[in-house]
């Protein structure tokens, strides 16, 4: 008995596997053969379908001699018919396509850096200013966390960047134009974390009527400092050091609705809870929340339970349906045997976490995948700035696209 349900855990994980493969369109028939891409390397299997008896030359069929991930992505791509002489007729689908409203991502693009500039403006404009002290006044901290964000969001050096800084005065969305080392010193502060974090959360807000599904991942993004571990202890080449973002997104606009950043080793389970949490505080309605098995614990589960929501996490190769008794227990159970049972429709919801990765590539192709900040705080910081101008960004598309109107956000 357990031997057979070790070999279903096996085909659902390679099913699942196929159907990530199916998913990119590269599979394709030439004769009687269909060439499917391989998941680690350039390589392409040869899958031939029978009766009962398909057939691939990867590694993993010749070994087990069962359905591997190559067949099954065959299947999924492919409708199978029978006419009424019991002869199978297999018509290859067509990789569903979505059309793109060029005209409201025209707009979008023409008019990004003028209205990226005011809707910053707008965020920063109820950033209350700390009480003097005593000492050299300060200048004004909307005007520095508005400089922080747009000197990330230019790409450029701080000194190149002072020339936009100038553009902002005169067009009256800061008060001063700072010298390039003041905005390096703000960077440098642990007190502009917590503000960030909550701009991050603000420019999310105007979508609360739109999203309603979420996914959670993590991603890292490379720093200029090294890690002389690996060449220490293993004699091989030094690493750069990463810092990790871990996000919540709605799966729509892939807007970004919660966000906990961590030095490159943070663990990612420990984080789901944090981010859903403050995607439900923000006033969004979560019905789902998808995420990897990084994801997957009985917590995790429970909380979205709690929300109102329905937890579409994978389940590691090891799990199972038994589990203590308690509240924690019946959940765990219902979505494990959904898991099992009804694959197809479970892995319909759990896919929308792919809009994470989506999220992740438009961030570091338009910020740049790496941190010029030196120390730790100023990284975290940096993190947070590459997601906020991400945000508005968004926000810019979701108002031509959608009639978001840019007064939503004051």
């Amino acid at each position: 008995m357990e031997a057979k349900n070790n070999i279903s855990l096996l085909l659902q994980m390679r099913k699942q596997r196929g159907q990530e493969i199916a998913k990119n369109g590269k599979v394709r028939l030439e004769g009687n053969k269909w060439l499917v891409p391989s998941q680690s390397s350039n390589k392409q299997y040869e899958v031939i379908l029978g009766l009962g008896s398909s057939k691939c030359n990867c590694p993993d069929f010749a070994e087990r001699q069962i359905k591997c991930k190559h067949i099954f992505a065959v299947e999924v791509t492919i409708v199978k018919t029978v006419n009424v002489k019991g002869n199978v007729i297999i018509t290859a689908t067509k990789k569903i396509t979505y059309a793109q409203n060029w005209a409201a991502y025209n707009a979008s693009q023409i008019n990004e850096q003028d209205l990226f500039m005011k809707l910053l403006a707008d965020l920063c404009q109820d950033i209350e200013e700390p009480l003097y002290k005593f000492g050299r006044p300060q200048l004004p901290l909307k005007d520095m966390v508005f400089a922080s964000a747009l000197k990330v969001y230019s790409t450029f050096s701080l000194r190149r960047f002072m020339s936009d800084m100038r553009a902002s005065k005169e067009k009256g969305f800061v008060s001063k134009v700072s010298s390039y080392s003041s905005v390096s010193n703000y960077m440098r502060s642990e007190e502009l974390t917590p503000i960030l974090q909550s701009l991050i959360s603000l420019s999310s807000m105007p979508l609360r009527s739109v999203e309603t599904k979420f996914a959670i991942d993590s991603t890292g993004f490379r720093t200029t400092r090294f890690n002389d571990y690996c060449r220490e202890k293993h004699n091989t080449e030094k690493q750069h050091q990463w810092i990790k973002a871990h996000i919540c997104i709605g799966v729509k606009t892939n807007i970004i609705t919660g966000i906990e950043v961590t030095e490159g080793t943070g663990a990612d389970s420990l984080q789901f809870i944090p981010l859903a949490e403050r995607t439900f505080e923000n006033g969004f309605r979560v019905e789902e929340m998808s995420a990897d098995k990084a994801y997957s614990s009985r917590d995790n589960h429970e909380y979205i339970d709690q929300i109102g929501g329905t937890p579409y996490i994978a389940f590691r190769s090891n799990a199972t349906g038994t589990v203590y008794s308690g509240n924690k227990a019946r959940l765990w159970r219902k979505m494990f045997h959904y898991f099992q049972l009804n694959n197809d429709e479970f892995m319909e919801h759990y896919h929308n976490r792919s809009n994470v990765e989506t999220t992740f590539h438009a961030i570091k192709a338009k910020l740049g995948d790496s941190l010029k900040s030196k120390n730790y705080v100023s990284q975290a910081n940096e993190t947070l700035c590459k997601l906020i101008a991400y945000n508005i960004t968004v926000l810019i598309n979701a108002m031509y696209e959608l009639k978001i109107e840019p007064k939503l956000l004051t």
